[in-house]
This record gives structure tokens, C-alpha cells and sequence, in this order.
């Protein structure tokens, strides 16, 4: 009989009780056993959902307090030597202060370098390791939740991220080889399987998503060492877990590999269905991805019913699991919260719980039991809807995207003609100093924006609190010295919802949070339909706080891709479609703030190389439309209005040439979690126009002294040329304190003065 199974599921909460649980610890308002507490409650809460959904084995050990990989790298004791003594004396204490940083009593040390996982907008730690590392188990987190499953009588399959993956996401601080500590890892994997094997599981669901990229002779290499290793263990059975994508050409050896049974995507890659069941093994368990685990339309049930059909067909039931494509840590967990939504909409949309229901009904069909029926012609009719609905098409942005040959894609001038105008404009000092964007959202703007939403606080009386924290906001750039000011984005909720809220073709949730990492949830809007702008967005708030200085005032923007990156987007038509149109609606918003009278204006892509197919052979076609899509946003703009973009935790080297032909006079990254190491792409390259490394880490608490921002400075100034260089942190200030922003920006000041007076 086939089975529903799940990879995975959203750790954080339906009305996010992990953030606050997290937040008020960390503030020292609860003791470690209260967090313990509360987490030990949502895995049996989220345990029980699943059952109730339809799922026959439910995972263990998915949950984190902060994410996978961290755990995986402190559980087997990969932990760097500047955290040893905090992580032996208080594991807590100590696997906190890896994730985000600790200063306090003589305590200083930056968190890990944190990076996307893969092509999502979730942020994993990248753990550390150098030639000598040693690896032993630490606490029993693994063992210790599926035998808190197995005391509530939940059927489940204990998660771990498998070796060579573990290798290949992490990063070697003295340039070694990764893969060459493999032989010291395997033995500790091994142990690992055999306790959880003497708890009591059969199945261990062991990830290896890097199967799904290129990986070269070494890397195979790696993986059939590995696989051959553990086999030769006394432990459970092995669920080898692929997902984001196809298999391609490392299906036959992934096949191959000593495990008992395969999970492949079939959302992103259905074509390698076919190829999957000719290289599976004789008696190898299959589990397909069905239903898509990282985006909330329900699934065409028909479609994916013929998929489990032809698998069905050659190997039987009992050898066949249903799953999602990948963990459901990226979608929300239940739409039916949203009774806010119009019905239509809401009845298009599967979160967490609907997909597991959905398994359950392909399932159902499969066993031939006739409550399926039902359901499946119930799902014919959401699908039929949606596809026809008014609300999705619309008839003028067809027309205006069939008119997009005669949008001009270049700025006017090159670089050193635009450079030249800008500095007679805005007279800069060497070195520039500005921030990327918002300034903190402190618990008074939240409560005030809440108020206003719920009706407790009228428009005017709204605006006239914008308004105070704005002024407030530009005189403290004043006084502490910034050149080119920001507006503080007060009046904004979210970087991309705020734009979507304002853009036909969005949809917004109540209680669709997904996990960005840690604590830090976003909501993203749900793109359903046609994108256009019916009116400005941001003018008015740019021009109010460029009235209120001299100095330049940037507006800012979030680009298109990022939008499209961020958002649950339709999937009914191509990414680049879609990215099309919300490019044509920021090109209108650009070209009101340089009427306005905004001289300089920043269109943040952080998601750019987030957005990049993991696979090389698909690079060319996506990074062509996406830098295409950022110059329909900027190039309306005059030779003396300065076009500044941002990008955060991205790996330029293989992508620079993309970078530079979006042809932003200035960018700002991402740089100081990696000291400045990101900028090797640039030199390499000769990157011509203005660069902003980040100097202060700004998803950590901790604050940076003027001497380490200098210090960075110096790194940046030996690679980039004076005239190149801007001083910025590494990403908005929304999720800081006013104190600690003071003190850093300060210090950030400071340091460019300094260098300014050599």
C-alpha cells in the first residue's frame, strides 16, 4: 500500500510562538528550560497536524532553534575554538553565540558566516572547519527527539544532513580541502546511525541536496566513499533525499549508492521520472516529491496522480512513499487561517497542512479507495477557476509587455560620463558614507502601524507620527556626519510587502510566516496575478525627508527580482513574465522620485544570486533576464541621478559580469561576516563603478568599534580604488536598537573621516 510521508516541516509556529520564545530569551525574560519548553510543545503540536493531515510517518529532528546546518555542525563538535569555552560551559550559551555573535563580560566573537541555502530565501550558518578538525558527537538532539516522537506513539523518521552535503556547504578558514575530512567525519556518522538505530528507528531520512548541483570527480568520488562507509554500519535504513531539483547526470551513481531507498523532486524536475525507475535498484523504497514544498498553489492533482501512476505501475505500492518536493519549511503552514482572503483566493492556496492533504488523497487514489474521487473533482474546479479568473489576467499589462522592444535598457551615458555629472551634483567627500535603507522599527512604530491598520489611530494622526520619526531620523544622520541620507522606511512593514500592498496582482496573508533564519520570519505577499502600478509608492515620503535636509536623500526601491524572489509567485506563466511586468511598474516609480526631485535612488537586489539555477547549464538564460528586468527598472533615469543597488550573502565570483552589466553607479554587500573576502570577485574582474563593503554585520547584536571598522576599510582600500569606495553597513537597520545603531554608525562615521585625513 503506498504511503504519505513528509521531508520536513515550518519550525516556527502558526502565529510565530518560536520567534517570541526565541526573542524573550535572548533578552533574558526566560530561562533555557522555558525555551526547551516551548519547542518540546510545538513538535508535538506540529507531530499531531500531520497525522491528522494524512501523513503515515511524520520527520523527527527537523526542528531547530536556529537551523539545520548549525545543528549539524554542533552536534558533531565542529565547533571553531573562538566558541569552545562558552559552547563546553553553557551549550546553549554557547550554540547562540555561533548563530548570531555574543559581547558581554569580556565576550566578543562575531557569528558564522551566513549564507542562502541553495536557491531559497532561507539563510543557513556556514560552519567552519580547517585540516586538523576533529569531529566527535555532542548532546544526543538527534536520539532525543525521535524518542520524544516514539513516547507520544508518532510514527516518525529522524532527519540528518548527510556527510558530503555537510562538507560541501561548509567553508575551510586555512584554504584546505574540504572532502579530505571525510575519513575523520565518516566514523562519527556512523556512531550516529547506530544510536539512533538503538533508540529504536528503522528509517533515517539523510539529506544530500548538493546531488542535485554539479559536482565534479571528486565530489562522486566523495559521496560513493561515504555511502560505502556507512553501509558497512550497524544502523537503520537509508532514505537517500535529493530535492530543488533534477538528478541529470549524477542519477546513475546517486542510484547506486548503498542506501535503501531515493526521494526525487518531481515538482522542479517531473521529466526524470522515467529515468529514476529504470536506475532504481531492485527493492529500493521510492518516495516522490509531488506537491511543491517552497511555493502555496495547490497542486494539479491530476497531473501529479499520473506521475505516481507510471511509478505505481513499475514498482508497486508497497515500494512507493508520497511526499513533497522538500522540506515544508518554506510555506506557511495552514491557509485555512486566512479567512481575511476572498474565497476564491484562498481556495487556490495549499499551505503546510493542505499539502500533506493533498498526498493523502493521491495516495487514497492509488489504493483504489473511492473517497478519493470527491476530492480530486473538487480540485479539478479550484484549478479550472483560478486559471480562467479576471483577477489573474489582465489585458493592458499584456499589451505594455508586448510593446517592451521600445523600452530602452541603457542609461544614457557610460559610467565615467554619469560619475563625472554626479560629483558636480551632489560634491561628495572621498570615501561617502550612507546606510543601505531603514533604520529600526522599534515596538512604538510597530504598535503605531497597528494601530492605524486595526482603525485605532486615524490617518492624520498616522501620518503625523511618520512624519515626527522621519524628522527625527534625518537629524540624526546630520548629526553624526552621514553624506547621503535614507528616510528610515517608518511607514514600511516589510521590503516587499510594502511595494506589493501598493501593485495590483498581490495578495497578503495574516499568518503566512516562513522562516528566514533564526528568529527573523517574513510574510511573503502572494503573487497571483497581473502586475501593474496604479499609483506612486514612495514619492511622497521621499520628498517629505529630502525637504527636510540638503543633503542628498536617497529613495529606495526594491528591484524586481528581488520582489519575484520574495513573494509566492504565480505559477501559471514563466518567473521572467512575471519579473517583466514588476519591473515595468518600478521603472514608473523610478522616474516619479527623479521628478521629484530625488537625486540619488537605490534598488535593492539582494536576491539576485539567490534567483541563479543551481545547475551552470542554466545560468546564461536566467542571469540575461534578470539583469534585463533590473535595467528596465533603472535606465529611465538622467546621466546626474546616481542609481545605487544592494546585494547581501551572495558569492559574486561566478556571476561579476552579471553584476556589472546591471550597471548600478554604485553597489553595496555583504562583507563583513567574511572580513572583506567577497571582494576578491572585484578585483579578479576590475569592477568598474562605485562599491560600498559592508562594515558592520548587522543581523548581529553586537557593535563594532571604530578600529575593526577601519581595519576593514584598509582590507577594502588595498583592492578597490579610492574614488571606487563607499562606506556602508552590510543591510538595513530595521531589526536593531537605537542604542546599538547609534554607537556603530557612529564609529562607521569615524572610521571614514579617518581615512579621508591619510
Amino acid at each position: 500500500m503506498t504511503t504519505v510521508s513528509n521531508l520536513g516541516f515550518p519550525r516556527i509556529g502558526a502565529k510565530r510562538e518560536l520567534k517570541r520564545a526565541l526573542e524573550a530569551h535572548w533578552r533574558g525574560e526566560t530561562t533555557p528550560q522555558q525555551l526547551h519548553d516551548t519547542a518540546r510543545a510545538l513538535r508535538e503540536r506540529h507531530w499531531r497536524l500531520q497525522y491528522a493531515a494524512g501523513a503515515d510517518l511524520v520527520p523527527c529532528n527537523d526542528f531547530s532553534l536556529y537551523d539545520q546546518v548549525l545543528d549539524t555542525a554542533f552536534a558533531l563538535d565542529a565547533i571553531p575554538e573562538r566558541y569552545r569555552a562558552l559552547a563546553d560551559a553553557d551549550p546553549l550559551a554557547g550554540y547562540f553565540a555561533l548563530a548570531r555573535g555574543l559581547q558581554r563580560e569580556g565576550i566578543d566573537v562575531h557569528a558564522l558566516e551566513m549564507t542562502k541555502w541553495f536557491d531559497t530565501n532561507y539563510h543557513y550558518l556556514v560552519p567552519e572547519l580547517h585540516a586538523q578538525q576533529t569531529f566527535r558527537l555532542r548532546g544526543d538532539k538527534a536520539v532525543g527527539e525521535f524518542l520524544e516522537a516514539k513516547a507520544l506513539g508518532v510514527k516518525a523518521r529522524p532527519v540528518l544532513l548527510g556527510p558530503v552535503s555537510f562538507l560541501l556547504l561548509s567553508k575551510t578558514v586555512d584554504g584546505s580541502d574540504r572532502l579530505a575530512l571525510l575519513a575523520r567525519l565518516l566514523p562519527v556518522y556512523a556512531e550516529w546511525l547506530g544510536r539512533l538505530r538503538e533508540a529504536g528507528a528503522d528509517w533515517v531520512q539523510i539529506d544530500e541536496p548538493c546531488l542535485v548541483q554539479d559536482l565534479d570527480e571528486d565530489d562522486r568520488a566523495a559521496y560513493r566513499t561515504a555511502y560505502d562507509a556507512l553501509a558497512a554500519a550497524a544502523r537503520p535504513k537509508l532514505l537517500l533525499a535529493t530535492y530543488f531539483g533534477a538528478l541529470e547526470d549524477n542519477l546513475a551513481f546517486a542510484a547506486a549508492l548503498p542506501a535503501d531507498g531515493l526521494h526525487v523532486d518531481l515538482v522542479r524536475a517531473p521529466a526524470q521520472l522515467d529515468a529514476v525507475l529504470d536506475a532504481l535498484p531492485p527493492r529500493h523504497v521510492l518516495s516522490l516529491g509531488l506537491v511543491d514544498g517552497r511555493n502555496v498553489w495547490r497542486t494539479d492533482l491530476d497531473r501529479a496522480l499520473a506521475l505516481a501512476q507510471r511509478a505505481h505501475a513499475r514498482i508497486g505500492g508497497e515500494r512507493l512513499q508520497l511526499a513533497p518536493s522538500c522540506s515544508l519549511l518554506h510555506v506557511p503552514i495552514d491557509a485555512t487561517l486566512e479567512t481575511a482572503l476572498p474565497a476564491d483566493l484562498r481556495g487556490w492556496l495549499g499551505f503546510a497542512r493542505q499539502k500533506l492533504e493533498e498526498l493523502r488523497t493521491l495516495a487514497d487514489a492509488l489504493n483504489g479507495l473511492g473517497s478519493a474521487r470527491s476530492t480530486l473533482e473538487q480540485a479539478r474546479e479550484r484549478y479550472a477557476t483560478r486559471a480562467s479568473s479576471p483577477k489573474v489576467h489582465r489585458a493592458e499589462v499584456a499589451a505594455r509587455l508586448a510593446a517592451l522592444a521600445d523600452v530602452p535598457t541603457r542609461r544614457g551615458s557610460p559610467y565615467p560620463q554619469r560619475r563625472l555629472a554626479q560629483a558636480r551634483r551632489f560634491g561628495l567627500p572621498p570615501f561617502p558614507t550612507t546606510t543601505i535603507g531603514s533604520f529600526p522599527q522599534t515596538q512604538q512604530v510597530r504598535e503605531a502601524r497597528a494601530g492605524h491598520r486595526a482603525g485605532k489611530l486615524s490617518d492624520a494622526d498616522y501620518e503625523a507620527f511618520l512624519e515626527a520619526e522621519t524628522a527625527r531620523c534625518v537629524r540624526f544622520q546630520e548629526e553624526i556626519g552621514l553624506d547621503v541620507l535614507v528616510h528610515g522606511e517608518f511607514e514600511r512593514n516589510d521590503m516587499v510587502e510594502y511595494f506589493g500592498e501598493q501593485l495590483d496582482g498581490f495578495a497578503f496573508t495574516r499568518n503566512g510566516w516562513v522562516q528566514s533564519y533564526g528568529s527573523r520570519c517574513v510574510k511573503p505577499p502572494i503573487l497571483y496575478g497581473d502586475v501593474q502600478r496604479p499609483a506612486p509608492m514612495t514619492v511622497r515620503w521621499s520628498r517629505y525627508a529630502q525637504s527636510l535636509t540638503e543633503r542628498p536623500m536617497k529613495g529606495m526601491l526594491t528591484g524586481p527580482v528581488t520582489v519575484l524572489q520574495w513573494s509566492f509567485v504565480r505559477d501559471d506563466q514563466p518567473r521572467e513574465t512575471t519579473c517583466r511586468q514588476v519591473a515595468l511598474a518600478l521603472r514608473d516609480e523610478v522616474l516619479d522620485l527623479e521628478a521629484a526631485g530625488i537625486g540619488v535612488i537605490q534598488i535593492d537586489e539582494p536576491a539576485l544570486r539567490e534567483g541563479l539555477p543551481l545547475r551552470r547549464a542554466h545560468w546564461r538564460a536566467y542571469l540575461e533576464w534578470a539583469v534585463e528586468c533590473f535595467r528596465i527598472a533603472a535606465a529611465g533615469v538622467a546621466d546626474h541621478t546616481q542609481v545605487h543597488t544592494h546585494m547581501c550573502y551572495s558569492e559574486f565570483n561566478d556571476i561579476i559580469e552579471a553584476v556589472a552589466a546591471m550597471d548600478a553607479d554604485v553597489i553595496s554587500i555583504e562583507t563583513s561576516r567574511s572580513r572583506m573576502e567577497l571582494l576578491e570577485a572585484f578585483v579578479r574582474f576590475r569592477y568598474p563603478n562605485g562599491i560600498g563593503p559592508g562594515v558592520y554585520d548587522i543581523h548581529s547584536p553586537r557593535v563594532p568599534e571604530q578600529a575593526e571598522m577601519s581595519a576593514l576599510l584598509e582590507k577594502a582600500g588595498a583592492v578597490l580604488a579610492p574614488e571606487q569606495l563607499w562606506v556602508n553597513p552590510d543591510c538595513g537597520l530595521k531589526t536593531r536598537g537605537w542604542p546599538e545603531t547609534r554607537r556603530a554608525l557612529t564609529a562607521m562615521v569615524s572610521a571614514a573621516q579617518a581615512l579621508r585625513a591619510t
